[in-house]
């Protein structure tokens, strides 16, 4: 079965700091509005309970689920909603026991005892919400939903009814294996970014896409900027001290620049010597992911965890390797990495629920590696290369948060993962086609054999590794 999945489905702009945990609870609360609505339900509900399973139960009070649930149920949009909102609108809640169901009627609710943490797994997937509406007529409307990684939610019987009839992509270059996606650029003579490109236009006019990407990289650009010029201790009770501030400091100097647009060129003017080039990224990519753990908004990339990856890669080529860079490789940048999300999430997982770190930071290494490697020149064979040997130098790794928050180690695992990027599409170039011995379709499939034999305790759960050997309230 082809499965078409856009580049807006794999770079999507969202609130931090989870997009499993956070944006994907969020979006299926509004799903829940909308077939409440769709139900003729929505106005003779009495109140509303939601009952959270597995890592959304174990880990969700880290990664803010219950509040972005009570977001998505007032009908708030994650993509625009103003941040300095969020706090209002949750204290309002919690203080006056209402909520403005879908910013339309008022409904009775008590966050503690309405959003429901239970402990047990649901069979279908790690992340289950089930959203139960007491309605007046005395019956209950209620919908099961999972939030698979990366802000994609499905619902069980869905997913079997799609299984029982042949879905063909609509897209003129259909992809699901890395092995098609040579076949096409050999075929048609095209770069992976232009067969991205041409499936893209099958769907939305090219005015769109240009628009929609560099929403996309202005949301990366401005995230930067702010994590770059942000200073204190991060919410959630680990007091860990924001650090890209200090750092960018530190990189910079003497500056003057007013927005993040004449930030990004002032660093590009700026003389880097070598060693600072591993610190210039690890600050992007720090910058980021501080942004995404005070829930600021972020560019899922394939997931908020991992946000900070792509973004920061990017800006080396535009800092370090390209200062005649424009729009257009920034818009290449963006649709090769997005392919290569999408082989993942098709092949094995983006969800570290289901698959540890490896399905998030490992899986960002690989889309940046491989779109770094296709602006420094490399063939679509060396791009595919080198995400194959980003996502390898990744395999095995667990998902262990302390706390439940995504801070430790999450924000620190993001710089590896681009500085790893990097590497990988400077091996790449250097390595012929016909020399590899592991093609990539065979190590997104090694990842998800991996994900399958990881024990549970390291996927998300904060119940292994880091989690437990670490006290919070030592920190």
């Amino acid at each position: 079965m082809e499965e078409c999945i856009s580049v807006f489905d794999m770079l999507k702009i969202g609130v931090g700091p989870s997009s499993s945990h956070t944006l994907g609870p969020w979006r299926a609360a509004e799903r829940f509005l909308k077939e409440l609505r769709a139900n003729k339900k929505f106005e003779i509900i009495n109140n509303i309970k939601v009952d959270l399973y597995g890592s959304l139960s174990l880990t969700g009070k880290g990664h803010s689920t219950d509040l972005a649930i009570m977001l998505g149920l007032s009908g708030q949009d994650p993509e625009y909603i103003p941040i300095e909102n969020i706090s209002k609108i949750i204290t309002e809640i919690k203080e006056k026991k209402l909520i403005h169901f879908g910013n339309e009627i008022i409904v009775p609710f008590f966050p503690e005892q309405d959003i429901i943490f239970n402990k047990n797994f649901l069979p279908f997937h790690a992340n289950a919400m089930t959203f139960t509406a007491s309605l007046l007529d005395s019956t209950e409307y209620s919908a099961t939903f999972y939030s698979i990684g990366g802000g994609f939610v499905v619902k069980e019987e869905r997913i079997n009814a799609r299984k029982k009839i042949e879905i063909k992509c609509a897209f003129p270059f259909p992809i699901n294996h890395a092995s098609e996606l040579l076949n096409y650029t050999i075929q048609e003579n095209k770069s992976i970014s232009e067969i991205v490109y041409e499936n893209e236009k099958s769907m939305r006019p090219d005015a769109e896409i240009h628009h929609e990407l560099m929403r996309i990289w202005n949301t990366m650009l401005e995230c930067m900027y702010i994590g770059c010029h942000s200073e204190g201790i991060l919410p959630g009770g680990l007091n860990v001290r924001r650090r890209a501030f200090d750092m960018h400091q530190h990189l910079i100097g003497l500056a003057n620049y007013d927005s993040p647009q004449t930030w990004l060129e002032q660093i590009r003017s700026t003389e880097v010597k070598f060693r600072q080039i591993l610190k210039w990224v690890s600050c992007f990519a720090l910058a980021v992911n501080e942004v995404n753990a005070a829930l600021g908004r972020v560019v899922t990339a394939p997931t908020n965890g991992s946000a900070g990856v792509i973004p920061s890669v990017l800006m080396y080529y535009l800092v370090i390797e390209n200062h005649e860079a424009g729009e257009n490789e920034i818009k290449q940048f963006l649709m090769v990495a997005s392919e290569i999300g999408s082989i993942f999430k098709k092949g094995s997982t983006i969800s570290a629920a289901m698959g540890g770190c490896q399905a998030e930071i490992g899986v960002s290494s690989a889309m940046a590696a491989a779109a770094l490697c296709e602006l420094m020149g490399g063939t679509p064979a060396q791009v595919l290369i080198a995400a194959e040997i980003a996502m390898e130098h990744h395999l095995g790794l667990t998902c262990d948060p302390i706390g439940g928050l995504v801070q430790i180690p999450c924000i620190e695992r993001n710089t590896m993962g681009a500085i790893k990027a990097i590497n990988a599409a400077e091996l790449a170039l250097e390595t012929d086609p016909k020399n590899v011995k592991v093609p990539l379709d065979k190590v997104v499939n090694t990842m998800w054999e991996t994900a399958k034999d990881m024990n549970n305790k390291y996927k998300e759960t904060s119940e292994g590794g880091l989690a437990i050997t670490v006290n919070m309230a030592d920190c």
